[in-house]
């Protein structure tokens, strides 16, 4: 991943990080998801990833 990239979001649910970058996605905001959970004992996080240009944006529709 570049470094125009910028953590916007973490969860340690990966429904509701899935449900976030969609919203990101329909509002024109180019969003990816990092699930870093173990898929055995399910621990971790799931982590939102937008560009720095849209930084700012992003987190006032998640915090909507």
């Amino acid at each position: 991943m570049n470094n125009d990239w910028v953590k916007v979001y973490s969860t340690t649910d990966i429904f509701k990080a899935e449900i976030i970058k969609q919203m990101l996605l329909s509002n024109d905001i180019e969003a990816v998801v990092m699930n870093q959970k173990d898929s055995s004992y399910h621990f971790g996080f799931a982590e939102i990833y937008t560009k720095d240009i849209h930084v700012s944006k992003a987190k006032k529709i998640i915090s909507e």
